[in-house]
């Protein structure tokens, strides 16, 4: 691999390979803990962005270091197939130069991927912590705005005060563990999320990709049916963190929200995890999400450890 030219003085840049994911996994803890004050990041996590079918790595990836220490991350990800790119980013704090040398290759390359994709523009997120390691207003010379934020929420929980709990009258409860209930799962959150604003339409495939469902426990997967209707309501979870089990997705259909479906099945992620021996879940939350989802978790004792900013920058994709 050819190390990328002007980076810094004294740095270097290379793409990443997937044995690269334990020294990512490493970065990535370490500003954690600057930004949260614990570790967060899990090797799984890693690998599934590193191994993904749609990132070109020796394109899409860079890795930036200090000698033999790696002190930066960045990731290009197209799940949208049109304008939407993806970005990571992470750094710690005193490279801050570093940081701004990867920002121009990653907004260069999103360019580059739009225009592929026939877009005339490129509309660039990134997920920052409110309080990140990186000077943000440096960014925000570079043209990127802050456009929407995210809290992360949790809770304690305990085997004795948090029961698995009882089904409502007519409403049926079941995971996901055969192949034609995980599907029943993507209509669902295709359907229950249509209206957000981070949402992307995704074909099974695509969707099972990006969420790394051939390593997924499908049993932590629920699905709520209601008697004469049908399948309402979807709860995606998973206990693969150190640290608490974490819902990824709970959605319910328009027409079903009002009857206690989500504080149901949020009752049901409680006692479930209790059960397995987790101590605190926990979840993320737009907090300006239309639903009503962040008083629904607040109503059930879920309070905010921290917030996570989406950054946005848009650029044009030149001509011919």
């Amino acid at each position: 691999m050819t190390t990328t030219p002007l980076p810094p003085a004294g740095l270097t840049v290379r793409p990443a390979v997937p044995d690269d994911a334990p020294a990512v996994r490493d970065l990535l803890n370490r500003v954690d803990l600057v930004e949260i004050g614990r570790a967060e990041t899990e090797l799984s996590e890693v690998r599934a962005d590193l191994e993904h079918p749609g990132t070109d790595l020796q394109r899409d990836s860079w890795l930036l270091a200090d000698g033999d220490e790696l002190v930066g991350y960045g990731l290009v990800r197209d799940r949208s197939g049109g304008e939407r790119i993806d970005l990571d980013q992470y750094v710690l704090p005193q490279y801050q130069a570093g940081a701004l040398h990867l920002f121009a290759l990653m907004e260069r390359r999103a360019v580059q991927r739009a225009a592929a994709n026939g877009a005339s523009r490129a509309v660039l997120h990134l997920l920052l912590n409110t309080r990140p390691t990186l000077d943000t207003g440096a960014i925000q010379r570079r043209g990127w705005e802050s456009v929407r934020r995210y809290h992360v929420m949790a809770r304690p929980v305990d085997a004795q005060a948090d029961p698995v709990p009882a089904p409502p009258p007519g409403v049926t409860l079941r995971d996901c563990r055969r192949e034609e209930d995980r599907r029943a799962a993507h209509r669902l959150q295709q359907e229950t999320f249509a209206g957000d604003f981070d949402f992307r339409p995704r074909t099974f495939e695509q969707w099972w990709e990006d969420i790394d469902g051939a390593h997924l426990d499908w049993s932590l997967t629920w699905i709520a049916a209601l008697e004469g209707v049908g399948d309402v309501a979807v709860l995606r979870t998973r206990d693969d963190r150190a640290g608490r089990g974490w819902a990824d997705r709970l959605g319910v259909l328009p027409a079903a929200r009002g009857r206690g479906l989500g504080g149901y099945l949020l009752r049901h992620f409680f006692g479930h995890y209790a059960a397995l021996g987790r101590e605190r879940v926990a979840l993320g939350v737009d907090t300006a999400n239309a639903t009503g989802a962040l008083g629904l978790y607040e109503a059930h004792g879920m309070a905010a450890e921290f917030a996570v900013d989406t950054w946005e920058l848009v650029l044009p994709v030149p001509a011919g």
